[in-house]
């Protein structure tokens, strides 16, 4: 039986094509899941993202940028800011300034990695369309700590590298559309639960 006092938290990562397979999913998420939702975009350093008002048009949860030391609550979705680099521990968010020398944006591998380590068998981390490998080594952390990863099918994806890595290298419980992903993301807790 999982602890009653912990909760299950579902990181997202997202980069090129990814906000219409968001969209699809959180639509299909009841405002009173009980889970928690981060959401780790691949955001260009210099633009002014509406992402959290664009989501709220597809969720009644409270959608909000992450701030530093911000505690983590069920029913609520947190979105990491334009370049900060995030991390979890025992529910409570921490952030850092991205370098600029950083070319590659490695946020979901870095987070993801956080999440296995802070909450083990309750993390999820679900990987949506985007360019390139972050989330891979994450998505492993996270199935090495008995968390569980889900990945967007390839043939709903615009861009096809990010989850294609992520199937090849882990084999994710669950590889579906955004919609049938947040269709098993509820029932797997509510067998659980």
């Amino acid at each position: 039986m999982p602890d009653e006092s912990k909760f299950y938290i579902t990181a997202i990562g997202v980069s090129a094509g990814g906000l219409e397979p968001l969209h699809s999913f959180f639509a299909q998420i009841p405002p009173d899941s009980g889970l928690a939702f981060i959401i780790i975009p691949h955001l260009n350093r210099d633009y002014v993202s509406l992402a959290d008002q664009l989501l709220a048009k597809y969720t009644t949860m409270p959608v909000c940028w992450a701030t530093e030391g911000q505690e983590i609550r069920p029913n609520s979705i947190y979105m990491i800011p334009i370049n900060k680099m995030m991390t979890i521990e025992n529910s409570y968010l921490h952030l850092q300034d991205r370098q600029v020398e950083e070319k590659s944006n490695w946020a979901v591998d870095i987070f993801f990695k956080s999440l296995a380590k802070s909450q083990q068998a309750y993390a999820i981390g679900i990987i949506l369309s985007g360019a390139g490998t972050d989330g891979t080594l994450g998505a492993i952390a996270i199935h090495n700590e008995q968390g569980m990863v889900m990945v967007q099918d390839l043939q709903t994806a615009e861009f096809t590298s990010m989850p294609q890595s992520a199937i090849l290298k882990d084999h994710p419980t669950q590889i579906l559309s955004p919609k049938h992903l947040a269709q098993a993301l509820l029932t797997f807790v509510a067998e659980l639960t």
